[in-house]
């Protein structure tokens, strides 16, 4: 089971239900943390969430909003003596600016912080999966991310039926993709089954873009930027964010299963116009809330 869970849902600023930008993916015990907007730390305890088992932590771009909070959490995973290492990422150039957070007090950490550029394709390997990066068009150097599990055979049991097929025999054919046994030529095509992976994508801050959607293609759970509603499309043009429609549009284009806006403005008292508005291109849409899950 894969969970996510939305720590911080507001664009720029904090309102009283929504804080900034943050949210975790939770994987086999490891929890991968993107953006780390002002209070992150605490909304991850007000949700049940251990700030002690943050493996790595992915930073969309440089904006305050997204990244502040990283001075908090680091020196509260010391002050809980954590021992293993924790891995920053940060587009590529930036990576000054996040050592000053880490090293602004000369706080005692105990424990090493490797700050990793990003750049465009693979930037992060784990037991089962992969964090993939994407370019995203804002005002300053920015990136999303693709959290992809890793894809799984699974033997058929009625195929194997009559095969012979015991012991390490299994790990060949899995090796060499046949094997004769008793005579016999097995294929592994034959008595397999692919399941595919669950891909999750998180974009934000940016406009709809081209490689957004070659990277949602086919997405379980697509987290898209809806900054404004479209009433306010020429702002979000000009401060090279989107409106909820946009990104909705986006949604159906990469053919993904499940869209949630994040990142609204916090002009908006009610988001009932940015659904509504997402809903009418692409009705598998939600609005997130902080503190909500999703389980795939």
């Amino acid at each position: 089971m894969i969970k996510v869970t939305f720590l911080g849902t507001s664009g720029s600023t904090p309102t009283k239900n929504r804080a900034l930008p943050a949210l975790v993916i939770e994987y086999k015990g490891k929890l991968l943390l993107f953006d780390c907007g002002e209070g992150t730390q605490r909304q991850m305890m007000r949700y049940g969430i251990s700030v002690s088992r943050v493996d790595a932590i992915f930073l969309s771009h440089i904006h305050g909003d997204h990244t502040i909070g990283v001075a908090g959490l680091i020196r509260t995973l010391a002050l809980n003596r954590r021992e293993s290492p924790l891995d920053i990422y940060v587009p590529a150039g930036y990576e000054k600016a996040i050592n000053a957070l880490v090293k602004f007090d000369d706080a005692m950490l105990g424990y090493r912080i490797n700050i990793h550029p990003i750049k465009k394709g693979v930037i992060h390997k784990g037991a089962g999966f992969v964090v993939s990066a994407f370019k995203l068009r804002h005002t300053v150097s920015t990136y999303g991310f693709v959290f992809k599990e890793d894809d799984k055979l699974h033997f058929i049991k009625d195929k194997l039926k009559g095969t012979g097929l015991k012991g390490t025999m299994f790990a060949e054919l899995l090796s060499k993709g046949k094997l004769k046994v008793g005579g016999a030529l097995i294929e592994l095509k034959d008595i397999t089954v692919l399941q595919r992976g669950v891909k999750i994508v998180y974009a934000t801050d940016t406009r709809p873009s081209r490689d957004t959607i070659a990277a949602a293609q086919n997405a379980d759970l697509l987290v898209h930027e809806a900054t404004y509603e479209s009433t306010e499309s020429k702002l979000a043009i000009e401060r090279l964010h989107s409106t909820a429609k946009e990104s909705a549009q986006l949604a159906k284009s990469a053919k993904a299963k499940r869209l949630v806006l994040t990142h609204m403005s916090a002009r908006y008292k009610s988001l009932k116009t940015l659904l509504s508005e997402a809903r009418e291109v692409f009705p598998d849409t939600e609005v997130a809330k902080d503190g909500m899950s999703i389980e795939l």
